[in-house]
């Protein structure tokens, strides 16, 4: 062999083996930042939380039924309000955002239960009550979304009551792409939703690296969505309410920079939405966000200086004395002024829903 010939495949071989690395590297960050982003959603602790959980703050109001029902491999724990109601408006399903579980929504569903409604919800994988090391990914919503509808479905208590979905961010995703599944659903409302969990995922990955070139790990996010989902990797949003063609209400908020409104939101895929069905509304002013539009203008304005103390204890504080830190400033809110809700956009919702049969 020429030495030519030697020194060519000596540097293909190298080139080829630094590539395979590359890759390798490749594999390994995205694994790494995937699992970073779908972590457990755990509940904070309550002497740290101003916000009202069900005990204790609705325990004693309104008595809740608890179920489980699996998911894949873990067993999720759902909860049923307003069985004191004997003839049920409907019955809504809520699906909750990631990172948390559905009592950072109590104060909400309890509105909808004193309106007469019946809710079935859920912590979904890897959040609050129910199991799972993480909440995989962005297409998990919707799966358990599916799993909590069949259980819906064959439960005495909830079956035969009309279906009318809600849900947020994560859940905002799976009640608009649990409508590609096989459900007799009313209506749907959802709230600051992404279309497309590629998409998605693109964009939190450049979040999350705090840099644009974060979009060469496209190739790689699109494998692993693959490798986790398989057959139900390319669920998307606007497919569900294109199939169903159920009445649909999609709200965002203009100000909305972690499902960028203008981008990635459900609202923003109009053009591609051919469901007559489906009615938008964006959310406008200082509080129009991912989620400060749940909670009152009152609540809002009051937490201002809150919120500002709390970022300089998260900046300055570890561990035990930042903890200790956020208890004190807890112990100094008003829980009752925290506590108010957007009711007038309760109301809205509750509407599309009579609008579309509700109570009828």
């Amino acid at each position: 062999m020429s030495r030519k010939k030697h020194s060519y495949k000596k540097a293909l071989f190298i080139s080829l083996s630094v590539i395979a690395l590359l890759f390798a590297a490749m594999c390994g960050v995205t694994v790494t930042v995937m699992h970073n982003i779908f972590g457990r959603g755990d509940y904070p602790a309550k002497d740290s939380d101003p916000y009202n959980r069900y005990d204790p703050d609705w325990k004693d109001i309104h008595p809740r039924e608890e179920v489980e029902f699996k998911s894949g491999e873990n067993m999720l724990k759902g909860f049923i309000y307003g069985m004191e109601n004997e003839s049920p408006k409907g019955l809504l399903v809520f699906a909750h955002g990631i990172s948390t579980g559905h009592e950072s929504y109590i104060n909400q569903l309890m509105w909808f239960v004193e309106k007469g409604w019946r809710v079935f919800t859920y912590d979904a994988t890897g959040s609050g009550w129910s199991e799972g090391k993480g909440s995989v990914g962005l297409v998990q919503s919707a799966i358990d979304l599916d799993k909590a509808l069949t259980f819906a479905e064959n439960d005495p208590r909830l079956a035969g009551l009309d279906i009318f979905l809600l849900g947020h961010s994560w859940g905002g995703f799976a009640v608009s792409a649990v409508q590609n599944f096989d459900h007799d659903i009313k209506a749907s409302a959802e709230m600051s939703g992404y279309a497309d969990p590629i998409e998605m995922l693109d964009v939190g990955t450049i979040q999350t690296m705090k840099t644009k070139a974060a979009i060469v790990f496209h190739p790689f996010v699109w494998g692993y969505n693959k490798l986790v989902f398989k057959e139900y990797a390319d669920l998307n949003a606007v497919d569900g309410i294109n199939k169903s063609g159920i009445p649909n209400l999609l709200i965002h908020g203009e100000n909305d920079d972690f499902v960028v409104y203008s981008e990635v939101s459900i609202v923003s895929k109009r053009d591609e939405i051919t469901n007559p069905n489906a009615q938008f509304i964006t959310l406008t002013g200082e509080n129009a966000d991912h989620n400060k539009f749940f909670n009152s203008d009152e609540c809002n304005e009051y937490k201002k200086p809150f919120n500002q103390r709390k970022k300089e204890i998260m900046e300055n504080y570890k561990g035990k004395e930042r903890d200790e830190k956020l208890t004190e400033l807890t112990k100094e809110m008003d829980k009752t002024i925290v506590n108010t809700i957007n009711t007038e956009l309760m109301q809205t919702i509750e509407d599309f829903y009579e609008s579309a049969g509700a109570g009828k």
